[in-house]
């Protein structure tokens, strides 16, 4: 059973404290978890997009040894379930994105054993399209995922990052499996390429690191099991090659679980938190694509339980940027959770919700806002379930209850939310580059697919505005440059086409 930490007092200064969550997790309805032996010890994503098109989030959480199950809403934030997805137990996670084009959402369900590519037919049904899309299903282990599209391609790049080799008879440490790029063809189908060596990864994401108007690839590995000789890894898409040393890329050795990335100090490039057994380890990014670990008193290593006496060492799963109380600054979710039984790490450990303060720094404010469940969590998702211009939150957790919490923080800002239309293929304009102005500031996001741990959205963008009543947007297409700028609804949706 799901516990709440009730230690209410004097944890958050009140400016802080008026962030607020219900816990109405008695929507999802039949009870969900994801469960299974060792090969689930990790995984446990969740994917959140609108899979019929009336503009409210649907819920795809993994089970693990069970299925996967789809949880359909209704527009303000009561949920049935949904379809059942053929193939769709032994799942780590699912990313969802337009494979085909057509402008409905596809799933890829990542899996112990093959891969599942599954289209969407509008109607929050799926069809199993692996081979029709000419995909390899693999029978690895998979835990992470994301996609991108190269330029002059329709079909997007995929990229699947694997955990540890089962078939090695050596294993399971230091016998981490090779990851795959899935790159189109001209004719039809996918040419794969081995990315190796693989250091058992847990989440990958393609993103312009560089600011330079191109994805690479970042991946963040597990050295619990590498255990030595390895790294966290960068992949230059064009030409693919590895970074080292001499490119300036940092060899860094973390228990790496999953990447959350967006621009905090306005200078066009996103800064980096990685999530680990240990430091939540936030990377502040400079020009050329070098970063620099941020001061401790920044407040996002969240390294052992902010509450209780159990001093070990925390275990962060998967970290999401989102402005929970609209003010205008992006916030930091962080889900927490014993791998199973590990001794050398605490067990009773509450997730982390830190709110970004107006000089950077970051403050915890879980246990009052109510989201500090100590169950052994796993993938999260931050998004408007209601439809109320505030952010809500879904929680997997492992051998316990998915958690859904609305957001009824009171005096929150104004909000603004952006959906892009992309062209060739590319419906969902991933890639592409948004900028928000007000009279208070910039804002700027990259929309992409991957990260986190084992889990995505596919939302329009939320920024929040703070005091502003009027705001402007413009975008850097992909492959392009920058459109001019553009009125935005303040209170509501606006949709931007290429």
């Amino acid at each position: 059973m799901k516990r709440l930490i009730a230690l209410l007092c004097c944890l958050a200064a009140p400016a802080a404290g008026q962030v607020r969550f219900d816990d109405v997790s008695d929507r999802l309805q039949p009870r969900h978890e994801y469960s299974g032996g060792w090969e689930h010890f990790v995984g446990g994503g969740v994917a959140v997009f609108d899979c019929n098109a009336d503009g409210a989030p649907e819920i795809l959480a993994a089970g693990g040894e069970g299925p996967s199950r789809l949880f359909v809403n209704d527009g303000t934030a009561y949920f049935a379930p949904g379809a059942d997805l053929a193939g769709s137990a032994r799942s780590t996670g699912a990313y969802p994105l337009d494979i085909d084009g057509d402008g409905i959402l596809d799933l890829a369900l990542l899996r112990v054993g093959p891969n599942r590519f599954l289209r969407g037919l509008g109607d929050c049904t799926f069809e199993d399209a692996t081979d029709r899309w000419g995909l390899p299903e693999g029978d690895a282990w998979s835990t992470a995922f994301s996609a991108t599209w190269e330029p002059g391609n329709t079909r997007p790049t995929l990229a699947i990052g694997n955990y540890v080799d089962r078939a090695d008879p050596e294993g399971p440490f230091e016998a981490c499996d090779a990851n795959q790029l899935l790159r189109p063809r001209p004719g039809g189908g996918y040419a794969e390429t081995v990315l190796e060596p693989g250091f058992c990864a847990l989440s990958i994401l393609f993103h312009d690191w560089a600011g330079q108007g191109r994805a690479d690839l970042r991946v963040s590995n597990d050295r619990h099991y590498y255990v030595r000789g390895g790294s966290e890894q960068m992949w230059r898409m064009d030409p693919l090659r590895l970074l080292g040393d001499d490119d300036g890329w940092e060899q860094i050795s973390i228990w790496g679980m999953g990447i959350a990335a967006q621009d905090l100090t306005g200078d066009g490039l996103a800064e980096v938190v990685l999530t680990s057994m240990g430091d939540q380890l936030m990377l502040i990014a400079e020009p050329g694509g070098r970063y620099r670990a941020a001061p401790y008193s920044t407040g996002t290593y969240a390294q052992r339980p902010h509450v209780g006496d159990d001093g070990r060492p925390s275990t962060g799963w998967h970290a999401e940027f989102g402005d929970v109380n609209n003010d205008g600054r992006a916030d930091l979710f962080i889900a927490k959770g014993n791998v199973d039984q590990m001794p050398s790490n605490a067990m009773r450990d509450p997730n982390n919700l830190l709110i970004q303060q107006a000089d950077g720094t970051f403050q915890e404010v879980s246990v009052p806002a109510g989201v500090a469940s100590d169950a052994r969590s796993r993938g999260a998702a931050l998004a408007d379930f209601d439809g109320d211009g505030r952010l809500d939150l879904v929680v997997v957790n492992r051998r316990a209850p998915l958690e859904l919490y609305l957001n009824r923080s009171e005096s929150t800002g104004r909000w603004a939310r952006i959906d892009l239309r992309g062209a060739k293929g590319n419906t969902r304009g991933v890639g592409a580059l948004v900028e928000v102005r007000t009279e208070t500031g910039l804002q700027q996001r990259e929309v992409t697919v991957g990260g986190g741990h084992a889990g995505g959205q596919a939302l329009a963008l939320h920024f929040g505005l703070g005091d502003a009543t009027e705001a402007e947007a413009r975008v850097r297409w992909p492959g392009g440059g920058w459109s001019d700028w553009q009125p935005v609804a303040v209170g509501g949706l606006t949709t931007l086409a290429q």
